[in-house]
């Protein structure tokens, strides 16, 4: 996305001061000129007049494969995040803490020396445990298993807020399985698409002897893999087909579920996964389940096998050795994103830290880059939209009184996230040990997923965050009704404490 709020500058007298009238407090304009070319001419090329300046200033490098200024503001908080994480890093901490935690989970990521050492050791019993499996009943367990560590083998099962009653939650299963995500790269047949394909094929190969297979043993896994994704792309939903909120929403019973989607072991599953109780199931696309059902059922077991040790290498690729990183950068960092250049080590583990412990670094985050007052200031200006919204709505003539009122009930119960939660996540249950980096991710994997799991069939937490506090980006959630702008990305250009309200507005509604 191009960031177009430098588009309007024009701006004879914009970078004067304004004057907040209810407050007299003095603010800049937040309008920097050094983004504009004032060299070309407006009239003949406008785009290059807004964002010539910004584009010299930040040259595209081999990194990303695109870079605009939400790419800019990320490479910013990245660093930000580093200075907090290696603080902690570098010095012993209380075990338990989340000064330790921080700081052991980022020590591990770094440790090459010891990670190119281990190679494929960190997964190896892993992959000989599912190498044993010898019945159905050993499917059904391990999806379960893998499930609770973060791996979702044929299909996602999670707990979130119920479509069609926002303030329950409930147990939705969603399709997946796919190694390529998009079921269009299994099924078209472009050049391009086909060029990808076998470009993954190659590369499921490649990652299966880096895990001590043999080259006739991988081509075996390889085409296994292929042939379970490819059952698994042709019932997949399109992107399209998944906008639907009304095809996408089939609540059930477990009774139901059992009768209509069998031969699939729901007690053995449910039971393993931690959801023994619940009494419903929203599954999103039926047609997959069906045909996941039949594919456990039919599938012979060692091509099973191959598909679940396949998920493991894949979700373990990028906390292992050089070899796997490089490998799995290969495919999709290269092939199917088209960047250039791996990340430096240093930028991967704040990623890792983060998502592992997100809220914890996010509030020491906002402890040093988000004052409160910037919070104030944000819902200030949030609550002004509101008001006029609600002017807005009561004065228009085409809309029924009903119907404004449904608006106006709406907007009362709109819920507006700015900054920061006020009540933090705890992660005192989370163990984090300076032993091995993969370890570490699947326990904290574990912990993501009993948190989730606990919410089933218990009332939505409206105050609960889905956005870490120091994530670049923003988001409305329809079933909810609520609106979250994390501190992060409140930072210039989409923010700035010190730059008047049209550019706030202007500013931040482009997010």
């Amino acid at each position: 996305m191009k960031f177009k709020i430098y588009l309007p500058v024009l701006a004879f007298g914009l970078m004067t001061t304004s004057c907040n009238s209810q407050k007299n407090t003095v603010y800049t304009s937040g309008i920097h000129l050094d983004n504009l070319d004032t060299t070309a001419l407006a009239g003949t090329d406008f785009y290059q007049y807004a964002c010539g300046g910004w584009m010299k200033n930040n040259p595209l490098t081999d990194e990303y494969s695109r870079f605009g200024s939400f790419d800019l503001l990320a490479e910013n908080n990245r660093e930000q995040l580093h200075e907090l994480i290696t603080g902690l890093a570098k010095e012993p901490h209380e075990s338990g803490s989340i000064a330790q935690k921080v700081g052991d989970l980022y020590n591990a990521a770094m440790n090459e020396e010891k990670l190119n050492a281990e190679g494929v050791e960190p997964i190896r019993a892993d992959l000989e445990k599912l190498a044993q499996i010898t019945d159905r009943q050993g499917i059904y367990t391990t999806l379960a298993e893998m499930q609770k560590r973060g791996i979702f083998p044929y299909f996602y099962l999670i707990v979130g807020a119920d479509d069609m009653n926002s303030s329950m939650n409930i147990a939705q299963t969603y399709q997946g399985g796919l190694g390529m995500g998009e079921r269009d790269y299994y099924l078209e047949e472009e050049e391009s698409i086909k060029t990808i394909r076998a470009a993954y094929e190659e590369h499921i190969s490649k990652m299966f002897q880096l895990a001590g297979f043999s080259e006739d043993e991988a081509i075996k896994a390889q085409k296994a893999v292929m042939d379970i994704e490819m059952t698994l792309a042709k019932v997949s939903r399109s992107r399209v087909e998944l906008r639907d909120p009304y095809a996408n929403y089939n609540k059930f019973s477990i009774d139901v579920i059992k009768e209509d989607y069998s031969p699939f072991d729901w007690d053995s599953f449910l039971a393993t996964i931690g959801l023994s109780s619940i009494q419903e199931i929203n599954v999103g696309q039926p047609e997959v389940i069906k045909t996941v059902c039949q594919l456990i059922h039919t599938e012979p077991l060692d091509k099973q096998i191959a598909y679940l040790q396949w998920n493991l290498i894949n979700a373990a690729a990028n906390y292992l050795s050089d070899d796997f990183v490089n490998q799995n950068f290969a495919f999709y960092g290269e092939t199917m994103s088209g960047t250039k250049e791996l990340q430096p080590r240093w930028k991967r583990a704040v990623s890792s830290v983060n998502g592992a412990l997100g809220e914890a670094v996010g509030q020491m985050y906002v402890e040093k880059y988000f004052p409160e007052a910037a919070k104030k200031r944000m819902l200030e200006l949030v609550g002004n939209l509101q008001e006029a919204l609600g002017e807005r709505i009561q004065g228009l003539v085409w809309m029924s009184e009903d119907t404004k009122k449904k608006a106006l009930e709406k907007l009362e119960t709109f819920h507006v996230k700015i900054g920061y939660p006020d009540k933090w996540k705890d992660y005192s249950s989370l163990t984090i040990l300076d032993d091995s980096y993969w370890a570490n991710i699947k326990r904290a994997s574990e912990w993501e997923h009993a948190e989730m799991i606990a919410k089933a069939g218990n009332p939505v937490d409206p105050d609960e965050w889905f956005m870490n506090p120091q994530t670049v980006n923003a988001y409305y959630n329809p079933t909810t009704n609520e609106i979250c702008f994390p501190a992060g990305i409140l930072q210039y250009p989409f923010f700035d404490m010190n730059a008047d309200d049209a550019f706030n507005y202007g500013a931040i509604g482009v997010v």
